[in-house]
């Protein structure tokens, strides 16, 4: 093939916005029940569908049209749904009521109480029960109320309060005999990850718990996924030894015992409910997966013998792991074929393909696969993250000329980047970008001490990491210094506003749903991250200067780069009155800077012509800051200052 000489950012690409976008879904939840396989697809018309896979191979939706599975419980949802004996309970995103479909049917109220939410429900087969986690928004209280309630699965209603008093519930289950109830529960300020409690009681015969004692867990220690073995036996992962690690303990005993202790990380941080990283496949066979330096693995463990058995996995990211015996489902990437649900069959190790996420088939020629790097950074310290160089068979760049940089920041920011194909990477290293993914000191997957590295410090590790990160790859000859952009959306966002405020080492930015004002997030956003701050910044009012300190808002003074702002008009999490401040005091400046609105949507867009405007206007406004002409055709975007 000849290659066409262009500058970078230039390239005709063949990955268009729509394709990014419109035939990829975003799996969720996975539910076994009867040897069917049950999982939630959010569609790029912004809604969710549970779909099911029956034991003959065959596939198709479920819920009907019309309905949107999806809870708003911690706003973020996750465990929007659960089946029982072929019938499925879920939260419809409307109006947040439970339904109840059986099979054949459509669904129909379960549980409909204005200013009621639910999420990761348990279903207690022997008292013909489910017990979920409730939040409660009808007290006229400051925050809403969670709890732990049983509702009957024929009569529905509310629910019954079974466990009360802490700010926040996850991860109700029931032993195989329904003789035993656990489940994790922590306090303000602790995030999940921070600290959590496992928590254990019997159940009566009547439904009512006795015997509730503290398992594991505290101020320090955070317990994920607890999990009973077909023979009673209570798992669950904790990172009581600076990684998460999975233990168990025997019923009926104090003794609790790990595994498999090892420097890697077998859980994640616990943003949505309905997580897993390991399953029982038969009576003593755990698959699971876990993180070594942010890349995803899988083994066998015998919990008889505790042996050990890593697989030939050709898989960098897991999102969740369900099993039955001799075969395992997983949602996993690759790093150079997308999300795709997947089956395993643990004896012959095959891997079949179920649902991809998306239909588009690049070849192989045009993508740029993740390179694990790590770079130092301030107080002599490793930071990583996943280089992506340009990638385009069809152009090649002028002589001497190095190709752009976009950073990215990812959100959380006690979250992570993986290095799992992502096709929106795709459109920017087919373009001639080259792509830094950045996984910064507060990132999960490298253990407790690299993730704490942000106690006290956001606005300070994380865009230092994103800086050094940047300069390394300059440092390396691999990319133009004077053309490097930083991107990100929610946290992500907050460090690209504070980069392209504080550091003069970005010509540009793209901030989706940033934060601008950590004091106006103090003390306007939703229950589950109402006191987060405290441990990544500090105590409010009590830290109010450092707030002020790390707002780009209160510095517009030292502003003197270029942005585009992206933000969904209902935002719950960061209101859009985070945004239009900012962009106002970027105006005022006389900077280039486009501002986009999107009514009907939240934190993070869902719908598809949504998402094609937000990234098509980002490279827009990138051409016009950097001076290279796009090969697309674009809608113009409304660039004050320019």
């Amino acid at each position: 093939m000849t290659r066409t000489t262009a500058p970078y950012g230039s390239w005709r690409s063949p990955v268009s916005a729509q394709q990014v976008f419109a035939q990829s879904v975003r799996f969720g939840d996975l539910r076994l029940d009867d040897g069917n396989l049950y999982w939630s697809e959010l569609r790029p018309d912004g809604k969710a569908v549970v779909v099911r896979r029956t034991q003959n191979g065959g596939i198709a939706d479920v819920t009907p049209p019309g309905y949107d599975v999806r809870t708003r419980v911690h706003e973020y949802g996750g465990g929007d749904f659960t089946v029982c004996d072929g019938v499925i309970y879920f939260s419809n995103f409307a109006d947040q009521h439970l339904y109840r479909q059986k099979p054949g049917a459509a669904p129909q109220l379960f549980a409909s109480q204005k200013g009621m939410r639910y999420a990761d429900a348990a279903v207690d087969r022997q008292r013909g029960r489910m017990i979920v986690v409730r939040e409660d928004h009808t007290t006229g209280a400051a925050q809403a109320v969670n709890t732990l309630v049983a509702i009957d699965l024929e009569r529905g209603g509310s629910g019954e309060v079974l466990i009360s008093g802490n700010d926040f519930y996850a991860s109700p289950c029931i032993s195989p005999n329904c003789d035993k109830f656990a489940w994790l529960t922590w306090n303000h300020p602790n995030m999940p990850w921070d600290g959590t409690e496992l928590w254990v009681a019997e159940l009566q015969p009547d439904g009512t718990l006795a015997d509730a004692h503290l398992l594991a867990g505290g101020l320090r220690e955070s317990i994920f996924q607890p999990c009973w073995s077909p023979q009673g036996d209570l798992y669950f992962v904790s990172d009581r030894t600076g990684f998460w690690n999975i233990y168990c303990w025997e019923a009926g005993t104090s003794k609790i015992v790990a595994l498999h202790p090892m420097d890697a990380e077998f859980g994640l941080p616990q943003w949505i409910f309905g997580l897993s990283t390991y399953a029982f496949a038969g009576p003593n066979v755990l698959v699971c997966s876990y993180l070594i330096d942010g890349v995803a693995h899988l083994a066998l463990l015998d919990v008889d013998t505790l042996a050990f058995q890593p697989l030939d996995f050709p898989y960098v990211s897991v999102d969740a792991v369900v099993a039955a015996p001799g075969e395992a489902f997983l949602i996993a990437a690759s790093a150079t074929s997308g999300a795709a649900l997947l089956r395993l069959d643990l004896a012959s190790k095959q891997v079949e393909f179920l649902r991809r996420a998306s239909d588009i088939a690049l070849d192989p020629a045009y993508v740029s696969a993740a390179q694990p790097i790590a770079f130092p950074t301030e107080a002599g310290l490793t930071a990583h993250g996943f280089y992506y160089p340009p990638v385009n068979p069809e152009f090649g760049p002028p002589p001497g000329e190095l190709p752009p940089l976009i950073v990215m920041s990812h959100g959380g920011p006690t979250a992570a980047t993986s290095a799992g194909f992502r096709v929106s990477i795709q459109y920017w290293t087919t373009r001639g970008f080259a792509v830094l993914d950045v996984n910064y000191g507060g990132s999960t997957g490298y253990g407790r001490e690299y993730r704490e590295r942000l106690k006290g410090m956001w606005g300070v590790v994380d865009l230092a990491d994103c800086v050094n990160g940047a300069r390394y790859l300059v440092a390396q000859g691999l990319v133009d210094g004077k053309r490097l952009a930083i991107r990100g959306g929610s946290a992500g966002g907050y460090t690209t506003l504070c980069a392209l405020t504080f550091t003069d080492v970005f010509a540009v930015g793209a901030s989706y749903f940033g934060v601008s004002d950590l004091e106006a997030l103090a003390k306007d956003t939703h229950k589950f991250e109402s006191r987060y701050l405290d441990s990544i910044v500090g105590p409010y009012p009590e830290c109010r200067d450092l707030y002020l300190e790390r707002s780009a808002l209160h510095h517009t003074n030292l502003l003197a780069c270029p942005m585009i702002l992206l933000q969904g008009e209902d935002d719950p999490v960061v209101p859009l009155n985070q945004a239009n401040m900012m962009y106002e005091a970027v105006r005022a400046r006389e900077l280039p800077v486009a501002m986009l609105v999107f009514p009907g949507e939240q934190h993070g867009f869902v719908r598809l012509e949504n998402n094609v405007r937000a990234i098509e206007a980002e490279l827009y406004f990138y051409a016009k800051i950097l001076n290279f002409e796009p090969a697309d055709t674009i809608e113009p975007v409304e660039i004050e200052n320019l």
